[in-house]
C-alpha cells in the first residue's frame, strides 16, 4: 500500500511540476484540510490560519521540484506549513511568546480526567491559550521539536522555551480541572 501511495503522490507531483491546474488543483484538495489544521494550530484565528494557508501553499509549489522522495511526501509538505506558520508568528507578533498572564498554582490532573476529553476539546483549550504558550507547546507537545530546537526557531533562549511549556500546561491543567468541576 505505501508504495502506491508513494506512486500515487510521485505521478500527481509530476503533473504539478508539469504545470498542469488540474494536478494543482488536486493537491490542493487533498492537502488543504490536514494543514488547515496545522495552521489553525498556531494562528491567533481562522483568517489568520487561511493566510498562513496559501502562503505555505505558495511554497510548496515554489519548492515542489526540491522534494527528493527521500521520506513521505505529506511530511515535507508539513513541515513547510509548520515553518511557514512559525515564520508567520515570528514577523507579525514580535516576541509575543513573554506575555504575561495571571499566575496559575501548579495543580494535578488525574489521567482519567485527560482521556475523558475529546481531542476537538482539547485543541480548543490549546486555542485558548496566549500566542506564544500555544506556539511553544505545539511545536514541543504536538510536533516533537526539542527546546534548543524552539528556541533556534523562535530567537528565544531555551528557558523561556521551557518556562512558556510550563505556562502552558498549567493553564491546560487549571482549564480541565474547571471542567471536571462542573
Amino acid at each position: 500500500m505505501a508504495d502506491n501511495q508513494t506512486d500515487k503522490w510521485s505521478e500527481l507531483i509530476a503533473h504539478c511540476l508539469e504545470g498542469q491546474p488540474k494536478a494543482q488543483k488536486q493537491l490542493f484538495d487533498l492537502l488543504a484540510p490536514k494543514m488547515y489544521a496545522v495552521c489553525l494550530r498556531y494562528a491567533k484565528d481562522p483568517d489568520e490560519a487561511k493566510d498562513v494557508l496559501q502562503e505555505s501553499f505558495i511554497r510548496v509549489f515554489k519548492h515542489l521540484a526540491t522534494f527528493e522522495n527521500k521520506g513521505a511526501f505529506e511530511g515535507w509538505v508539513k513541515r513547510i506549513f509548520v515553518n511557514t506558520s512559525i515564520e508567520f508568528y515570528r514577523r507579525n507578533l514580535k516576541h509575543s511568546v513573554l506575555e504575561n498572564i495571571e499566575q496559575l498554582p501548579d495543580v494535578g490532573i488525574e489521567s482519567h480526567t485527560i482521556a475523558l476529553l475529546k481531542q476537538a476539546d482539547l485543541m480548543a483549550l490549546v486555542n485558548r491559550l496566549p500566542t506564544g504558550y500555544r506556539t511553544v507547546f505545539n511545536l514541543f507537545a504536538i510536533e516533537g521539536y526539542t527546546h534548543e530546537e524552539i528556541a533556534d526557531m523562535l530567537g528565544i533562549s531555551e528557558s523561556t522555551s521551557k518556562t512558556q511549556l510550563h505556562k502552558a500546561r498549567l493553564h491546560l491543567q487549571a482549564w480541565v480541572l474547571k471542567q471536571q468541576l462542573k
